[in-house]
């Protein structure tokens, strides 16, 4: 009897060694929670998914993403997504000219569950209806980059948290300097391409330059117009300005899609060495042009940096939770710009 008895008590005390060495497991055995991209159905959506235990999700609206500009815009959204461990969907037009797909996105939005939504609207009118509809189901909403027509929202009822964009006028004021300081006391005639009829950020960086130009007794701005963002407009347009001032010394371009295509207009003229030609964003095919002397320099902006800086705005926005007005006044987030030379 005391041998199986001992017996017994022997095996529960294994038993009990058993089960306390199963409930226990050490932090190298944990799988640590992976933030992931996830491909979307929708080829203008991009998705970083969120640690499993992280509820909210936040969406960007963008112009296109057509444009280096604003590829880089999300992958600084998407690289601030994993950094933070939340979920982001971004999604885009077709292009800069798709007013009604940009909209449809954003209304398509309301209904998904998002805690915040930030947008760059490719009008300043075109997003109030849907940013009206996100304020009354209290969804945060930042505006990027194009600034919204803040009278007209505010007449319809509506409200942004944050406007998060680099300063245009000073952009423009920066490419315009360079051209100045480049052309010297000699001076000359120049023109500008600027962007979309009615866009606000192309009208501020045209203003920028014509303010840096204006400030120069030697400059002669002697054309400016409109070539839509667009490389073969700016091809056309810029053929055109050169034809009827063969004597031109500079280009100065909202973007650097226009700028490409007024180098180009340069180079068919035969004018290489002796037309400047500016642009603005950065992009890498403009970064080339310049590091090969083919463009004379562009102003790059952050778009990364701008796209980051969105969707921390809307993570902070629904941490805290502020109350929101038709009075209220966005908070105005700069980021900075610079001039770029070979």
């Amino acid at each position: 009897m005391k041998k199986t008895g001992s017996l017994i008590l022997s095996l529960v005390f294994i038993f009990v060694i058993v089960l306390t060495g199963c409930s226990k497991t050490s932090s190298t055995d944990v799988a640590s929670p992976a933030v992931k991209d996830n491909a979307s159905s929708d080829p203008t959506a991009s998705t970083a998914s969120p640690m499993p235990d992280q509820k909210l999700k936040y969406a960007v609206v963008l112009k296109t993403l057509a444009n280096p500009f604003w590829v880089d815009m999300k992958t600084g959204i998407v690289a601030e997504a994993k950094k933070q461990g939340v979920t982001v969907d971004v999604f885009a037009a077709s292009d800069e000219s798709d007013l009604q797909g940009q909209a449809k996105i954003f209304e398509d939005l309301l209904g998904k569950g998002y805690a915040g939504i930030a947008f760059a609207p490719l009008s300043p009118v075109s997003l109030i209806p849907s940013v009206v509809e996100a304020n009354k189901k209290g969804i945060f909403v930042v505006n990027i980059d194009e600034k919204v027509d803040m009278t007209e929202l505010k007449n319809a009822g509506g409200f942004v948290y944050n406007f998060i964009t680099t300063d245009n006028v000073k952009v423009g004021e920066k490419a315009g300097k360079s051209i100045v300081d480049k052309l010297g006391a000699a001076g000359g005639k120049v023109a500008i391409l600027e962007g979309k009829a009615g866009n606000a950020s192309g009208a501020d960086r045209k203003n920028g330059a014509a303010n840096a130009f204006k400030a120069a007794s030697s400059i002669k701005v002697v054309d400016s117009q409109p070539a839509d963002w667009d490389r073969t407009k700016a091809l056309d347009v810029a053929t055109n300005i050169l034809q009827k001032n063969p004597d031109l010394k500079a280009f100065y371009a909202a973007n650097d899609t226009m700028a490409l295509g007024a180098m180009q207009a340069v180079a068919n003229a035969g004018l290489d060495g002796k037309v400047l030609v500016v642009g603005t964003d950065g992009d890498p095919e403009a970064l080339q042009a310049v590091a090969a002397g083919k463009m004379f320099a562009t102003v790059a902006q952050d778009p990364g940096q701008i796209g980051a800086s969105a969707l921390d705005k809307l993570i902070k926005l629904a941490k805290d939770k502020p109350a929101g007005s038709v009075d209220m006044q966005p908070e105005f987030v700069a980021v900075d710009s610079k001039l770029i030379v070979k």
